[in-house]
């Protein structure tokens, strides 16, 4: 991993509000964690400078996150986010949503992309069911497991 690749990161779980964060590799470790909760924390421009070593082990003194807002309270399943990252109901900004809500999904079916570290992920619905509402918003951070979709079951 290089300098750039971890910048990325950084850059990546501050835009996301990310609190701890961790990779590792076979001849490479990297941990980031928010807040003091740990003890004193190394700012960013200290963790960039160290990131050279084989090993970082950091703390960057950030801003604590803000818990996002809660989903509304409705009864169903729910399709939940598998990463965290940014969310998108199409493949491109020109194109057609994945799904729309009263559309059935299979198991197979793409219900959206969530991009991470500049990565598109397609996520699949992994059940079958009729879409009753979309929780997300276009072009916004999602955590992991947070709700994206609600379903009725098939």
């Amino acid at each position: 991993m290089d300098i750039k690749e971890i910048k990325a990161v950084l850059d990546l779980c501050k835009k996301q509000d990310v609190a701890e964060f961790e990779l590792k590799t076979k001849d490479f470790e990297l941990k980031l964690r928010r807040g003091g909760e740990s003890g004193g924390g190394m700012p960013i421009q200290e963790i960039v400078q160290a990131a050279a070593a084989p090993v970082v082990a950091a703390a960057p003194a950030l801003a604590p996150a803000v818990a996002p807002a809660e989903a509304p309270v409705a009864e169903g399943p729910v399709i939940k986010a598998p990463m965290i990252g940014t969310f998108y109901r199409a493949p491109s900004p020109e194109s057609a949503n994945y799904i729309e809500v009263g559309d059935k999904v299979t198991p197979d079916t793409v219900v959206c992309i969530i991009e991470a570290m500049k990565v598109m992920n397609e996520i699949k619905a992994e059940v079958s069911g009729t879409i009753t509402e979309v929780l997300m918003d276009n072009s916004k951070p999602v955590e992991f497991d947070q709700p994206l979709f609600r379903i009725s079951p098939a």
